[in-house]
C-alpha cells in the first residue's frame, strides 16, 4: 500500500477525511525541523527507509502500533537485538518525521489556501443551519396541516409497491436459477428448438436483473449451457447422415435458425456427410475381415482402408460389398431426403416471406436459402465422387478374375445398381466406376468367351445329334439366364430380381424406396424360386397328345387348327395359302411328317447350352451396356461357329457346285468364307517362325470342329443320317429365330457408331441360317434314289419304235418304287424326329428335280429316236408325274416344264430351233447336241444341223 503522502494532493473534502490520520502524528518543532534539516541527507537511503517500513504502518484501520511490536517480541529477550531494532525504529520514524517535514513545507503554501477554504466552508454551514432551521419551522407548519396517519399511509404503500416489484424479481430469479433442470430435460427429449429458446430468453432475463450479485453467476452459466446445446445439437445434425428423421431434423433446423447459423449447420452436415462414408465403409470391410481372420487382433483397425480392402476373402467379397452398397445407400439417401425437406421448407418460406412485410429479414432469409441450395447442388457430385472413389478402392482390392461367371455377374449387378444410383443422384456418368470395372470385365469376358468357345467345339464334336426334348409351348424367356429380360422394364430394381413392371411412368431408386427397403438386398432363396420348366418327358406333353397324334382326320372339324394355320407353299416353305381344300388337307397327311409328334422345337443339348450362353453374355451386357460392342461381337462368334459346324459336318460337298443348280447362295458362300478367315484355326500346329502378331491372331481363333465318329452318315437305311441332319439343321434355323427375336433388344444396348456391325451380322448371318437346308438336304437327296440305275434303265429301251405305245417302260415303275421306298424310310424317320413341312418338302423336291434331270440325261444319251420314241417319252414322263403326285403334295412339281420343254423342242423346225437353243440355256451341252445330232436329224439337212451346232459351241465357249 502506498504512503499517504506519495499520492499528490486531493481535493477539500477528501483532505478533510484524513485529518484525522495527520492529526494522530506528532508535528516535530522547529528545533526538530531544524536538527532534521541539518542532518545530511541520502534521498535514496532515506527512500531506502521508508521502503524497509512493513505495509502494516500504512494500514487505515484502527491499527495499535504497540501491541503488533510486542507481539512481535521472541519469547527469549536479547538486549542488543532490542536495541538494534529500536534503532531501526527510530532510524525509519526519523526519515518519515522527515519526509513529513519536506512534504509540509513543500505544501505550506496549498495549506494556507485550503485553510481558507475551511473558514468559507464553515460560513456556508452556518448559512446552511440557518435554513434548515427555517425548513423545520415550516415542516412543523406542514405538520400542523397533514396528519401524520396519511403521510403513513402513503409510506406503506410506497414500499408495498417496491416489496411486490422486488418479490416479483425474487420470483423471475428462483426460476432462473431453476432453469438449468428443465434445459437437461428438453436436452433429453431432443427439444433443440425450446432449449435454445429457454435459454435465449433466461439470458435476456438474466440481463434484465444484472444488478443482483447472484445473476452474474447464473449468466456465465447459462452461456455455457449454450455452447453445450450448440455441441448437441452437432452431435444431432450428425445422425442424420445414416439415418434421416424429418421430425429429429426440423428440430435440429429450427434450432441452427434460432442460433442463426444455418449456414454453419449447412457446412458441418456436408462434414458428417463425407465422415459418415469414410467411417461407415471402413466398419463394414473392418467387420467383414475381422470375422474371416476368426481372432480380435486389433491390428486390421489401425490399417489403411485400402489396404483393408486387400484382406477381404473371395468368399466373403460379394456379401461385404453388398453391405457396403447398401450402408452408402443410406447415407446417399439421407442426404436426398435432406435435399427434399429443404425444397419443401424453401417453397413454404418463400409463400410466408411473401405474406410479410420485413424487407431486411426476407432479405437475410433469401441469402442464407440461396447458400444452402448451392451448397446442396455441390454437395451431390462430392459425395458420389466420395462412395465411386471408396467403391472403386475396394473393387481394386481383389482380382474379379478368381470369381466364377455367376459370381463375377453378381458384382456387376451390384455395380450397375450403384452407378444408376448415382445417375439418379447427381445426374453422374459414373466415370471412375465405368472405367474401373469395364477394363476388369473385358479383360475377363474375353478369357470367358474363350473358353466357352472351346467347350463349344467340345460340344459340338461329342454331340450325337439327337433330340433335346423341349415342351411345344417352349420360349427362351423360360431360361433362367433369360428371366431379366422380362423384368428389364423396370430400371429401379436389379436385373436379378426385380419384379416385371407394366407401369408406364419410370419410378427411380429413391421414390421406391425412400420409405424403407433397400435395392442391394440380397434374396437369398431367389433362385430356388427361378425353377425352369421347358423338358418334356419324351416326344409328347400328354398321352392324349400322343393318342390324337395318330387319329385319322376324316373331316373339317377333324383338321387342327395348328395345321390349318401351319400350311405353307411347298415352293418357299414360309409363304401362307390362302385357301386349303378339305381333300388338300387330308392329302396333307402323304407329305406332312410331323403329325405324329407335338409341335416341339428340334434343338440339341449343344443348341440349349449356346443359347444359355448367349443368355449370360446378354446378362452382362444388360448390366454393363459400355462394353456391348464387345458382347455383341462374342456373340455373333458363337452363332458363326455354329453355323460353320453344322456346314462342315452336314453340308460341305464339293460335288453340289458342280450341278449349276445354285444351292449354296453367293450370300453364303461369303459369309462362309468370312468365318473361315476370321475365326477358324485351319492351322495344325503352330509354326515357329510366324511372328508374334501371327501368334496373337491365332490366339483369337478356334481350330475346326470334326464331327463325332458315333454319327453315321452312309447308311441308306437312315436316309443316310437324315434324322442327324435334320436335327442339325433345324437346329440352326430355330438358333436364328432366337437371334432374331433378340435383335430388338441387342439393337437398344449397341452404340450407335456400331450398329451398321449388328445390322451386317443379321443380314449376311443370322438370315443365312435357312439357306443351309438346301446343301445339306440335297446330300440325302442324291443318294435317296438310285439315278444311276435308273439310267441303265433307260439305255436299254428302244426308241425308234415305228408304232405309237400304249404302255409306258419299266424304268418309270422302277423310278415309282425307289420315290415310294424314299417315302417309307422318311416316316421312318419321322418316328425318330419330326420332320417339319419345309423340310420334307425340300427333300421332295430335291429327289424329283433329281429325277427329272435324270429322266433328261436319259433322253439326252439316246442314240436313235422317231416320232413314235418321243410321244412314249412323253407318255412315260406323264405317267411318272400322275403316280407322283399321289405321293406328295409338291405343287407345281418341281423341274417339271425343264423335261416337258425338252421333249417339246423334238418337234421345233430349224429356225425355231436355233432361237430355242439361244433362250435355253439351262440344258448341257451334251443335252442340246443330242438334240440336234439324233433327234432333228430326220428332217433337217447337214447344213443346217451344223448351223446348230456352232450354235451351241458358241453358247458354251464362255463357261469354258
Amino acid at each position: 500500500m502506498e504512503l499517504p503522502f506519495t499520492k499528490g494532493l486531493k481535493s477539500p473534502p477528501e483532505s478533510l477525511s484524513d485529518l484525522g490520520a495527520i492529526e494522530s502524528l506528532r508535528v516535530p518543532g522547529k528545533e526538530e525541523f531544524r536538527e532534521l534539516r541539518e542532518q545530511p541527507t541520502d534521498p535514496q537511503a532515506e527512500q531506502e527507509l521508508i521502503n524497509s517500513i512493513e505495509q502494516v504502518y500504512f494500514s487505515t484501520d484502527s491499527f495499535d502500533i504497540v501491541k503488533y511490536e510486542l507481539e512481535k517480541l521472541p519469547p527469549v529477550l536479547n538486549l542488543q537485538e532490542l536495541e538494534e531494532y529500536r534503532d531501526k525504529l527510530k532510524q525509519q520514524q526519523a526519515a518519515v518525521s522527515k519526509k513529513v517535514a519536506d512534504l509540509i513545507l513543500e505544501k505550506q503554501p496549498a495549506y494556507v489556501k485550503e485553510l481558507e477554504r475551511v473558514t468559507s466552508l464553515q460560513t456556508g454551514l452556518q448559512l446552511a443551519a440557518v435554513i434548515c432551521t427555517n425548513g423545520r419551522r415550516h415542516l412543523n407548519i406542514a405538520k400542523e396541516g397533514f396528519t401524520q396517519a396519511s403521510l403513513g399511509l402513503l409510506a406503506n404503500q410506497r414500499k408495498r409497491q417496491l416489496l411486490i416489484g422486488l418479490l416479483k424479481s425474487l420470483r423471475t430469479i428462483k426460476t432462473l436459477q431453476r432453469t438449468d433442470v428443465r434445459l437437461s430435460e428438453m436436452l433429453e427429449e431432443e427439444d433443440y428448438p425450446g432449449a435454445i429458446q429457454l435459454c435465449l430468453e433466461c439470458q435476456k432475463a438474466a440481463s434484465t436483473f444484472k444488478h443482483y450479485s447472484c445473476i452474474s453467476e447464473l449468466n456465465s452459466k447459462l452461456q455455457d449451457t449454450l455452447e453445450q446445446i450448440e455441441e448437441q445439437l452437432d452431435v444431432a445434425l450428425s445422425k442424420i447422415c445414416k439415418n434421416f428423421d424429418i421430425n429429429h431434423y426440423t428440430k435440429v433446423q429450427q434450432a441452427y435458425r434460432l442460433l442463426g447459423k444455418t449456414q454453419t449447420a449447412m457446412d458441418q452436415l456436408h462434414m458428417h456427410f463425407t465422415q459418415a462414408i469414410h467411417n461407415t465403409v471402413f466398419q463394414v470391410v473392418l467387420g467383414y475381415v475381422e470375422l474371416c481372420a476368426g481372432n480380435t487382433d486389433t491390428k486390421f483397425q489401425k490399417l489403411q482402408y485400402k489396404d483393408l480392402c486387400t484382406h477381404v476373402t473371395p468368399d466373403s467379397y460379394i456379401p461385404c460389398l453388398a453391405d457396403l452398397c447398401k450402408a452408402l445407400w443410406e447415407v446417399m439417401l439421407s442426404y436426398y431426403r435432406t435435399m427434399e425437406w429443404h425444397e419443401k421448407h424453401d417453397s413454404e418460406d418463400t409463400i410466408s416471406a411473401s405474406e410479410g412485410s420485413n424487407m431486411m429479414g426476407t432479405e437475410e432469409t433469401n441469402f442464407d436459402r440461396g447458400y444452402i441450395k448451392k451448397k446442396l447442388e455441390h454437395g451431390l457430385t462430392r459425395i458420389w465422387q466420395d462412395v465411386q472413389l471408396k467403391v472403386k478402392t475396394y473393387l481394386l482390392g481383389t482380382d474379379l478374375s478368381i470369381f466364377k461367371y455367376d459370381d463375377f455377374i453378381f458384382v456387376l449387378d451390384i455395380i450397375s445398381r450403384l452407378m444408376q444410383v448415382g445417375e439418379e443422384f447427381c445426374g453422374s456418368k459414373s466415370e471412375v466406376l465405368q472405367e474401373s470395372i469395364r477394363k476388369q470385365s473385358v479383360n475377363y469376358f474375353k478369357n470367358y468367351h474363350r473358353t466357352r468357345l472351346d467347350e463349344l467345339r467340345m460340344f459340338l464334336e461329342n454331340e450325337t445329334w439327337e433330340l433335346c426334348p423341349v415342351k411345344s409351348n417352349f420360349s427362351i424367356l423360360q431360361l433362367h439366364e433369360f428371366k431379366f429380360m422380362e423384368q428389364s422394364r423396370s430400371p429401379s430394381v436389379s436385373p436379378s430380381k426385380q419384379p416385371a413392371s407394366t407401369s408406364s411412368k419410370t419410378v427411380t431408386l429413391f421414390e421406391q424406396y425412400c420409405s424403407g427397403g433397400n435395392p442391394f438386398e440380397i434374396q437369398a432363396n431367389h433362385k430356388d424360386e427361378e425353377t425352369e420348366d421347358v423338358l418334356a418327358s419324351n416326344g409328347y406333353e400328354s398321352d392324349e397328345q400322343e393318342k390324337s397324334a395318330y387319329q385319322e382326320y376324316d373331316s373339317d372339324s377333324d383338321v387342327p387348327e395348328e395345321l390349318k394355320r401351319d400350311y405353307v407353299d411347298e415352293q418357299t416353305g414360309d409363304a401362307p395359302v390362302k385357301s386349303v381344300s378339305r381333300e388338300t388337307l387330308k392329302s396333307r397327311k402323304k407329305s406332312d411328317y410331323s403329325l405324329n409328334k407335338v409341335n416341339a422345337p428340334i434343338l440339341t443339348n449343344t443348341t440349349l447350352n449356346v443359347i444359355r450362353l448367349v443368355g449370360k453374355y446378354m446378362q452382362m451386357m444388360n448390366i454393363l451396356k459400355p462394353i456391348a460392342f464387345d458382347v455383341i461381337h462374342f456373340m455373333s462368334q458363337l452363332f458363326d461357329y455354329y453355323l460353320y459346324a453344322i456346314y462342315t459336318f452336314f453340308g460341305r460337298n464339293d460335288s453340289l457346285e458342280s450341278t449349276g443348280l445354285g444351292l449354296s447362295s453367293s450370300r453364303l458362300r461369303t459369309t462362309l468364307n468370312r468365318i473361315q478367315e476370321s475365326l477358324i484355326d485351319l492351322e495344325v500346329s503352330a509354326d515357329p517362325t510366324s511372328t508374334l502378331a501371327a501368334a496373337e491372331e491365332r490366339k483369337e481363333k478356334v481350330p475346326s470342329p470334326h464331327l463325332s465318329h458315333l454319327v453315321v452318315l452312309t447308311s441308306g437305311d437312315t436316309l443316310y443320317g437324315l434324322a442327324e441332319r435334320v436335327v442339325a439343321t433345324e437346329s440352326l434355323v430355330f438358333l436364328a429365330e432366337q437371334f432374331e427375336f433378340l435383335q430388338p433388344h441387342l439393337d437398344a444396348v449397341m452404340p450407335a457408331v456400331k450398329k451398321p456391325f449388328l445390322q451386317q451380322f443379321y443380314s449376311q448371318t443370322v438370315s443365312t441360317a435357312s439357306e443351309l437346308r438346301k446343301p445339306i438336304y440335297w446330300i440325302v437327296a442324291g443318294k435317296a434314289i438310285d439315278y444311276e440305275q435308273m439310267l441303265l434303265l433307260m439305255a436299254n429301251v428302244k426308241w425308234d419304235v415305228k408304232e405309237i405305245m400304249s404302255q409306258h417302260n419299266i424304268y418309270v415303275d422302277a423310278l415309282l418304287k425307289e420315290f415310294e421306298q424314299f417315302n417309307r424310310r422318311l416316316n421312318e424317320v419321322s418316328k425318330r424326329v419330326r420332320i417339319p413341312l419345309p423340310v420334307s418338302n425340300i427333300l421332295w423336291e430335291h429327289c424329283i428335280r433329281l429325277a427329272n434331270r435324270t429322266i433328261v440325261e436319259g433322253y439326252a444319251n439316246v442314240k436313235k429316236c422317231s416320232n413314235e420314241g418321243r410321244a412314249l417319252m412323253q407318255l412315260d414322263f406323264q405317267q411318272f408325274l400322275m403316280k407322283l403326285e399321289k405321293l406328295t403334295d409338291i405343287r407345281p412339281i418341281p423341274d417339271k416344264e425343264f423335261v416337258e420343254t425338252y421333249i417339246k423342242a423334238y418337234y421345233l423346225t430349224e429356225n425355231d430351233m436355233e432361237r430355242w437353243i439361244k433362250e435355253h440355256r439351262e440344258y448341257s451341252t451334251k443335252q442340246l447336241t443330242n438334240l440336234v445330232n439324233v433327234c432333228l436329224g430326220s428332217h433337217i439337212n447337214k447344213k443346217a444341223r451344223q448351223k446348230l451346232l456352232a450354235a451351241i459351241d458358241d453358247i458354251d465357249r464362255p463357261k469354258r
